[in-house]
Parts: C-alpha cells; sequence; structure tokens
C-alpha cells in the first residue's frame, strides 16, 4: 500500500455560521465542508478517499501531491 500525502485548503465562509469549505488542488473537483476545522478535515479526508477509489475503478491514474499553495499577502489601498 502506497501512502500519499496531499494539500488541502481550508477557508472559512463569509457567513462565518456556515463553517468552512475545504479543497484539495492536486485531486481538481475534490472538496468538502464542515462546521469546524475539524470535521471539514474529517470530511475532505473521506471525500479524498471516494475520489480517489473512483479514480481507480474508473482506470484512470492516482495524481500524484505537489505543493501548489502560496499563501502570501497584499496590501491594497482602496478609497473610504
Amino acid at each position: 500500500m502506497k501512502q500519499l500525502q496531499y494539500e488541502i485548503v481550508i477557508e472559512q465562509e463569509e457567513d462565518e455560521a456556515a463553517g468552512y469549505s475545504v479543497h484539495c488542488p492536486a485531486l481538481s473537483g475534490c472538496f468538502s465542508n464542515g462546521g469546524t476545522v475539524g470535521e471539514a478535515k474529517k470530511n475532505m479526508q473521506e471525500a479524498m478517499e471516494i475520489y480517489i477509489e473512483s479514480l481507480r475503478s474508473h482506470g484512470l491514474p492516482i495524481p500524484e501531491p505537489r505543493k501548489t499553495v502560496h499563501l502570501e499577502q497584499v496590501t491594497l489601498l482602496v478609497p473610504a
């Protein structure tokens, strides 16, 4: 069995009560959500397992993990 470690991106929804959305840039179209960060991570792991299982059942290649996310702050000046 091969162990793969993918990066995921977790973002708080604009409406904080809506919780968090999460996606995996290396697995195009694989996303989930949750009420807390922990729940979002757990749900995403399940979604990724199902996603990879679906790829395998269709005979498609499993994408290799890659470093895709670079987080940086940008300062903007906006009229008041």
